[in-house]
């Protein structure tokens, strides 16, 4: 007799496979690997149990994908790390071996148990959240990607230099841009410097030849004076209003003066001012954007010493890093002499003092208007600093420089060398405590110095040194720029720091959480110039990728309505997060006009709010339904995998 099953496909949902990892030794030193197998094998709908050194290597994959080749499973549980580092590694295994990739559930047994347990509660926790994903991987149904038409155009917003080498990578990759800059110049903070350190290149160079590409590139509209005032839409799809409007700034004024007085023709570089490449406008316009993908490159903004912070904004002696830098520039440009001069002045003594507005100390350092400390490393202010040291000693000998500083830490490739330039030209370092910084004040001693510093050095065990110097210069940090308008009109996310907030430093380091929106260079953290390009190429690279094919496709779980139960109430609308995400539609049921909740997959991201309000039970998240969780919390009570008195 034939058999009647033999062509038969196996049945769906109980042939889960749980897959353990001992994770090199970060699970297994605290977890019974061994032992959450063996509990595991009594799991329900458990067909396999297997574990391995490490389940995310190529070895630790051909497991899964062989088991569900074979059919011996058609569920998988991997229990590992946290899903944010690991779980599309594994959805792609699955995928590779020819199955769905979303019958795979995640059980994070390392972070969540090995890191903050240990011995017998280590592995019965371990157990139980291994239970659990089983439970739930038993009711997963295979779906399928959401697929959404994307526009080939990326909208760049910030002409610094992060957002010219971005939007000039993206129309070398062949999409349309649109940069947007809301001041009259491109170049950004950059064009303000005068020398890249530590390569010492004429920084206009380099600002001309980048902006001159970018100007030239057809595939590349440039709006100065420009900002963006509404926002609405999601990935691939996005509306944005740009407006554009004569600058207001008294600082732009200046620089548009000087820019018109220039004797070459439109596109003249301005140094330490940027570049003006277009007319500046009379009256205000706006016009719409439609396009895929939005890379923010916003930059940064100098730190703003308090006034009389080291005496910043009461002697006109203290200046900034950046204003030293122009008054270099100007040095440079009206004849080097063997003495640095500033406003007619000879600089003999010029003091130079570290960790100005980064690194500050709660209860130590005062806080600013609003409260808020910058208790973080600007990482690039010790590099300038010494850099523009070296070469003050090297252009005007005749000034001594003293470097009064915390910590000297001059981070990358090429940059350690610029601390023992320094030290060859004869700078003189002073290392002060945290919380006991250079006092500043002034001289009232005989001699003409204008000002006197004061420091315990720690170099010399905290002997009280004292000098007469000419000029204080503050080696300010890096804040963000204040995009408190785009923040709220576009939901970015924010760190402590005030710089925008990646969704992971490591594996998604150009993203945030709101999709086809991507960060360049210093509006996510203080960076150097070449840490910011890499960065502004990582988001052209990432924008590419999501737009090049034309659509996109997005992860299914969103909110699913079943239109037998919902009555039209509109609960889960006004519950919703995000905008658009739910909305009532006038429906016909049963020759009826009725009001019916609607799901828009592209801006719904699977909160789950809608979920809990419905009194009806009418929406559900697909991937992480009720009955889901309902059987992951019995799984978690239940006394069938360990004893009770294990529990």
């Amino acid at each position: 007799m034939a058999d009647d099953n033999k062509d038969k496909k196996p049945s769906t949902g109980q042939k889960v496979g749980v897959y353990v990892c001992h994770c090199g030794g970060n699970i297994s030193d605290h977890v019974a690997v061994e032992e959450v197998c063996k509990n595991a094998e009594k799991i329900p709908g458990v067909a396999k149990v297997q574990s391995d050194v490490f389940m995310c290597s190529d070895p630790g994959q051909e497991l899964i994908m062989e088991d569900i080749k074979n059919g011996t499973v058609d569920r998988v549980v991997v229990a590992s790390c946290a899903p944010d580092l690991h779980e599309t590694t594994f959805r792609n295994a699955i995928s590779r071996a020819g199955g769905n990739p979303y019958i795979y559930e995640h059980a994070n047994i390392r972070e969540q148990v090995s890191w903050v347990h240990h011995g017998d509660q280590a592995t019965n926790k371990a157990t139980r959240l291994v239970a659990a994903a089983a439970a739930k991987a038993k009711e997963l149904e295979p779906l399928d990607p959401y697929r959404v038409d994307a526009k080939k155009h990326v909208t760049v917003i910030g002409g610094g230099i992060a957002g010219l080498k971005s939007a000039l990578d993206l129309a070398h990759r062949g999409l349309d841009v649109t940069l947007v800059e809301k001041s009259p110049f491109l170049g950004g903070w950059t064009a303000k410097w005068d020398r890249a350190f530590p390569t010492d290149d004429p920084v206009s160079e380099l600002v001309t030849s980048l902006t001159g590409e970018v100007l030239d590139n057809e595939k590349i509209t440039v709006h100065t004076c420009s900002q963006i005032t509404s926002f609405e839409g999601f990935i691939g799809n996005f509306k944005l209003t740009l407006m554009r409007q004569p600058p207001e700034s008294v600082a732009y004024q200046d620089d548009i003066k000087r820019w018109g007085e220039s004797e070459k023709a439109f596109g003249e570089f301005i140094p330490l001012v940027g570049v003006c490449p277009a007319s500046i406008p009379e009256m205000t316009t706006t016009q719409d954007i439609e396009t895929g993908a939005i890379v923010l490159a916003t930059g940064f903004k100098p730190y703003e010493p308090r006034h009389g912070e080291y005496r910043y904004g009461e002697s006109k002696e203290v200046i900034t890093l950046p204003d030293l830098i122009r008054l270099m520039a100007e040095n440079r440009k009206n004849g080097v002499g063997d003495t640095l001069m500033v406003g007619g002045r000879k600089i003999r003594n010029m003091a130079m003092i570290h960790c100005v507005g980064s690194r500050q100390i709660p209860g130590i350092d005062e806080p600013d208007a609003k409260g808020k400390l910058n208790e973080y490393c600007s990482r690039t202010c010790c590099s300038a600093t010494l850099h523009a040291a070296s070469m003050i000693r090297e252009v005007h000998p005749k000034t001594r420089v003293f470097d009064f500083y915390r910590d000297i830490r001059t981070y990358g490739r090429g940059q350690e060398e610029l601390y023992e330039d320094a030290s060859g030209k004869k700078v003189v370092f002073f290392r002060f405590e945290a919380g006991a910084p250079p006092e500043v004040s002034r001289n009232t001693d005989s001699g003409d110095f204008p000002l006197n510093i004061k420091v315990k050095d720690t170099l010399t065990f905290d002997e009280e040194i004292e000098m007469p110097v000419d000029l204080v210069v503050l080696a300010v940090g890096m804040e963000s720029s204040d995009i408190s308008d785009l923040v709220e009109m576009m939901k970015i996310s924010v760190g402590v720091d005030g710089f925008l907030l990646e969704v992971h430093p490591k594996l998604r380091p150009v993203e945030i959480a709101q999709s086809g929106m991507l960060l360049a260079g210093t509006c996510q953290a203080p960076f150097d110039m070449g840490e910011t390009t890499a960065a502004a190429s990582g988001a052209a690279v990432k924008a590419t990728a999501l737009l090049e094919r034309g659509y996109v496709e997005l992860d299914p779980f969103v909110a699913e309505v079943d239109l037998n139960k919902c009555n039209g109430n509109g609960a889960c609308v006004a519950a919703c997060v995000h905008e658009g995400a739910l909305t009532l539609v006038e429906m016909d049921v049963n020759g009826e006009k009725v009001m019916r909740a609607q799901v828009n997959p592209a801006i719904c991201t699977g909160g789950g709010s809608c979920v809990a309000v419905c009194p009806e039970n009418a929406i559900n998240i697909k991937g992480w339904t009720l009955k889901q969780y309902e059987d992951m919390v019995d799984m978690i009570v239940s006394d069938q995998i360990l004893p009770s008195e294990m529990a």
